[in-house]
Order: C-alpha cells, then structure tokens, then sequence
C-alpha cells in the first residue's frame, strides 16, 4: 500500500530583514517551540537555528524575509523555518554547510550545524537569483519513535500584501484514503482501497486584508471537512461556504498516483501547472468567483507522468516564471520548490500564495 505524508501547516508570522529580525524571530522561535510542548533543550536549538538563519539574511542577503510557522500531524507539532532572499546567492552551497563555515558577523554555529539541528533540511541557491533554506524541528522522543522524519509530499507558501498582516491566499491538502467507489462521482467513502489519492486546494480570497482572509479560511475549513472527493464536489461545497464572504478564486486537484491521474478543476484566477524536468502542461480554469458567480464546472484529466511536480498559484505570483531558470529547482522539497517559485514570481503588489504537491510516482 502507497502512503503519502502530509502535514497541516499554520503560519505565525513573515520576519523582514532588518536590525531586529534576528532578536524578533529568536523570541518568536522560542515561544512558539515551547507553546507546542517542546522540552526546554529543543526549543533552544530551534532558537539558536533560527537566529543563525535570520542574522545571516539580515547581513547579507537582499530582501531577504524569514516565515516562522507551526506543522501538525494528527497527533505531533513541530516548528519550521523558511527563509527567502533574493541575492546574491551561494555559488557552493556544499561548502557553506562545511563545518567552521560561517559568514561574519553571525553566531558562529554555520549553516551545517544548523542543518544538523534540524529534523529536516533543505537549501537550493542560485547564484545572482537568491536562496531557500528550509528547516524542521520536531520532539526528539518523536523522531526516535518514527525512525526519522520524511517530508511532507506537499509544501505551500502565503504571504500578505504590503502594508497587511493578514492574507486572502490559503492552501490545504489531505490523503483520501481510496474506496471501491468511482472518485468522479464525487461521493463519500464507502469502502478502504490500497490506492489512496492526494487533494489540494488552493483559495485566492477576493481582494486584500481582513475580509479577503475569512474567505480564504472558510475554503480551508469546507475543503477539511467535505466528504466529497473529486474536484467538482470539493468546488461546490466550498462554493456553499463561501456564499457568506467576499468569494474568491478557488482550484482543486486530485491526483492519483495509482491510476497515474490527475483531475483538476478550477474557478478564477488561480494558477496551475504540472511540471516535469522536460515539459510544463498548464492547467485551466472556468471564469467566475466561487461563493458568488460560479457556473458549469469541468474537471480536466491529465497523465501523472514520473517525475512530475503540480504547482498551483495566486495571480499574486506572474505566470511567467520558467523553471528553467532555477536550474536543480525539481531536486528539491515542496517547501523549497515554493520559496524559489515565491522569490521568482512573486512580484505583483498583491498578496501571494502557492502550492507544490511533489512525490515518487
């Protein structure tokens, strides 16, 4: 039987680089460790990882920004850190994670120890774009008893708005478990299959600020609690759970490694693309603002190839990122893949959300 990790992810806050960052994100870091119940040497070294990761962005990096945020599995928390910049770039990233490697004026542990600090880790750079560091901290009873942490197949990033502390844009994603049952029927569950499939959603909440977050969480919460499992099911119910808020832009997509599938349907200006190492198929959606004016819905099918990545984003993010210009992007985890994406197109005035659903099938 195929398994998938996938982890719910809340969002705490975005660290701009400046003088304060590190002392900022340092307190915030252990805060939030020791809120999640995390023994007091953990949440330490969370602090110490994320001080060493916000100094070095405060220093040296250009417009460079830290998120602070919470991941859950039905019975485990822990806590990661991303970290955004947009230069200047490592040209051998294997030797800044060489041990006795720090830049000036840091804390001296290096990147490499905090790689060694953390659950899991990841780092691309690209010399004159920018780089993406991500790292997760879990309960050390925790990992011993897994054997180790594997990431999530799925990893998604929001950011406000200038000038706004909370964001419209919203991403959920869960395992169905598989069922004997047609999943085009949009039916609930009535039987256990070995294949179970992948749902993700992504929400564009209609303008900015508060209003636009509501709607951005009443999608998060219907598409959690929908029993439905093909793409128009989900759409409608979440369409019924918006009907209260501004709407917003709104995708679903199903994928089924098993069947090799993916079915995708969308309403509005939300993004998708199923990107391979050779190709990029772009993913469509229906005109119209779910919650409000949301017609005909059609599901779109296409092969789930090896190697294939999904990646779903707002128009905060322009569509005319190319991958090829973030060379080794596909190597990379979800969290990684959609920072660089974030850094690479996220350059509207606009709030910004994105989604990468990446596994072995």
């Amino acid at each position: 039987m195929t398994s998938f990790r996938v982890l719910d992810c809340e969002d705490i806050a975005w660290f701009r680089a400046d003088p304060e960052m590190p002392s900022a994100a340092r307190g915030a870091a252990a805060t939030l460790a020791r809120r999640i119940g995390l023994e007091a040497y953990r949440a330490s070294e969370v602090a110490l990882a994320v001080t060493e990761a916000a100094t070095n962005l405060q220093r040296h990096a250009t417009d460079g920004a830290l998120l602070l945020r919470v991941l859950r599995t039905p019975d485990r928390a822990g806590v990661e850190f991303v970290t955004v910049d947009t230069g200047p770039g490592m040209a051998d990233v294997e030797a800044a994670l060489a041990d006795g490697t720090s830049t000036a004026g840091t804390l001296g542990i290096g990147l490499g120890a905090v790689a060694r600090l953390a659950d899991v880790f990841d780092i691309h750079s690209v010399p004159g774009r920018g780089t993406v560091i991500a790292a997760q901290f879990w309960a050390r009873e925790a990992v011993a008893e897994t054997a180790g942490v594997q990431p999530s197949v799925a990893s998604g990033l929001t950011r406000p708005i200038s000038g706004e502390t909370t964001c419209g844009d919203a991403w959920a994603v869960r395992v169905d478990p598989g069922t004997d049952h047609d999943p085009r029927s949009g039916a609930a569950p009535s039987a256990s299959s070995p294949e179970p499939a992948i749902l993700v959603m992504l929400c564009d909440g209609l303008g900015h600020g508060p209003m636009a977050a509501l709607a951005g969480e009443a999608a998060v919460t219907a598409f959690r609690r929908s029993t439905a499992r093909h793409p128009e099911g989900l759409l409608r119910d979440i369409h019924t759970a918006l009907r209260g808020t501004r709407g917003g832009a709104v995708a679903v997509a199903r994928i089924e490694p098993g069947t090799q599938r993916l079915l995708y349907c969308g309403i509005g200006n939300v993004s998708g693309v199923l990107l391979g190492p050779d190709s990029r198929n772009g993913l469509l959606s229906a005109p119209g603002i779910v919650g409000q004016q949301m017609r005909s819905l059609r599901t779109f099918e296409l092969p789930l190839k090896p190697g294939r990545t999904l990646v779903m984003h707002s128009d905060g993010l322009t569509e005319r990122w190319k991958a090829d210009d973030v060379p080794g992007l596909l190597r990379h985890t979800p969290a990684v893949m959609a920072g660089q994406l974030l850094r690479e197109a996220g350059v509207r005035r606009d709030d910004a959300g994105i989604v990468v659903v990446k596994g072995a099938w």
